[in-house]
């Protein structure tokens, strides 16, 4: 039954993740946190930060760490599977309808409705993230590390992986 959930708990985000492994960030939190209580949403998170700074598809590391974390060498194996055995089935079933139909405005204007659902879902986690760093650290160290986290990225054009090494950094040095 371990097998199972293991299993059950990255197909189906595999399936409906639609957008790549950013879109089934959301999902999975949603069975490994709430479903199946196997993580906290500060461990997920602290596991997130982790995956992200090494390289890599993050769907796959999360599945990787937490089979591993619930059912050894084969709980990490079906999970990676359960992860990548959606995207390859339906990759050979709809890559060559959409091949013929890639020109289509109906098929580029429902690429485009997608979008906004999954800014939506990653934005719903980043407030979950907030609410754990505030109760974690309060409010001023969380806004601080958002800040210049934001100028990091976005005006000196930091890598995402240093920026998340130097929070890690950050957090070891002056939060444990």
């Amino acid at each position: 039954m371990k097998y199972w959930h293991i299993f059950l708990a990255f197909f189906i985000p595999g399936i409906v993740g639609y957008g790549g492994g950013p879109a089934s960030i959301p999902l999975v939190e949603k069975e490994v946190v709430d479903r199946y209580h196997w993580l906290t949403v500060s461990d997920f998170s602290e596991m997130l930060a982790m995956g992200n700074a090494l390289p890599g598809p993050i769907a796959t590391k999360m599945a990787g760490f937490i089979g591993f974390e619930q059912g050894g060498i084969l709980g990490a194996w079906i999970a990676v599977f359960a992860t990548v055995a959606p995207s390859l089935i339906l990759m050979v079933i709809l890559l060559s309808i959409l091949q013929k139909h890639k020109q289509s405005p109906k098929v580029k204007k429902m690429t485009a409705l997608i979008r906004p659902t999954i800014a939506l879902l990653l934005g719903a986690m980043a407030v979950s993230f907030f609410q754990t760093s505030y109760e974690g650290i309060g409010v001023w160290q969380s806004v601080g590390l958002i800040v210049v986290s934001y100028l990091l990225l976005e005006r000196i054009k930091l890598h995402p992986a240093f920026v998340i090494l130097m929070a890690l950094g950050y957090g070891a040095l002056f939060l444990s």
